[in-house]
């Protein structure tokens, strides 16, 4: 039950804007050692995503940047199995070593989202969303935070592991598997309940570089059921890329005002660029 579990932060929408790592080493099934820092993203912090963690302009004045922190980041995941709940934390590892031209670190990812799915009936369809589970595993943790995500992400692993009697690596084969092993995993118009997405309820807003119907193709065989509007059942929100990079002083659709307005009210809504999101989508197939 060895493992490395991580969780990012960031500072926008753009999952390259990282402003917080946090690594917590297992060992045995138990905590060995865990390490943060925050990240100075040299972008901007939209007001949405400091309501969430708290990290601000200020937080990271005098905090390094990503390639400051790089090979220590890398030392650590290297050649490791290393854990996240959902794999927006993978892709944001990519992209900001995109971002910065550094080469990508090699590791063997495990979603526990996914494990999640498969572990406990009850969240096979919703719920898995990293602070249900730990409440509902009594997994005590503060979110949002870097390192506080990363521990009840391993921890749920753990768990999984000792309820199941699969090992790391039997997870890491279970999760490519269909969630029901004895059910067909065909596609639904309002998403594939086998995708790894399924679940999430997806709109899309702004200029995108595909046409908006192959997106939603595209989203719908990763699992995500796509709507026109944001409403309470919205999960994600996709706004184009150069939508995202006008965001700093600039007017947001009434999409993005609308998801702002829910997520304020207390509404689990995540803003993802475009390119996100095809990264996102790329990992599904």
């Amino acid at each position: 039950m060895d493992f490395i579990a991580v969780d990012v932060e960031t500072a926008n929408p753009d999952l390259a804007s990282i402003c917080q790592v946090g690594l917590v080493a297992f060992q045995d099934g138990a905590v060995g050692g865990s390490w943060e820092s925050l990240v100075n993203p040299e972008d901007f912090f939209d007001g949405m995503n400091v309501s969430i963690h708290g990290i601000d302009e200020q937080s990271v004045k005098g905090a390094p940047t990503f390639p400051q922190i790089r090979d220590l980041v890398a030392g650590r995941l290297a050649g490791k199995t290393v854990v996240s709940h959902t794999s927006f934390d993978r892709v944001a590892l990519a992209r900001v070593a995109e971002k910065y031209g550094l080469e990508q670190v090699e590791c063997i990812w495990l979603d526990t989202a996914r494990v999640v799915r498969r572990a406990w009936p009850e969240f096979s369809q919703r719920g898995y969303g990293l602070g249900n589970v730990a409440d509902k595993l009594g997994i005590v943790f503060v979110h949002h935070d870097a390192q506080e995500d990363a521990r009840a992400a391993g921890e749920i692993l753990v768990r999984a592991i000792k309820m199941t009697g699969l090992t790391v690596q039997d997870w890491l084969a279970r999760v490519k598997r269909p969630i029901n092993l004895g059910q067909s995993s065909s596609i639904a118009i309002e998403g594939n309940p086998e995708g790894p997405l399924f679940g999430e309820v997806i709109v899309f807003t702004g200029a995108l570089t595909i046409p908006r119907r192959e997106a939603a193709e595209l989203a719908a065989v990763a699992g995500c059921q796509v709507t026109a509007s944001v409403a309470k059942t919205t999960t994600l929100l996709i706004v184009g890329d150069q939508d995202i990079r006008k965001l700093a002083g600039h007017e947001k659709s009434s999409k993005y005002r609308k998801a702002e307005e829910m997520i304020a009210a207390g509404q689990h809504i995540r803003i993802l660029g475009e390119s996100d999101f095809r990264r996102l989508i790329d990992l599904t197939v």
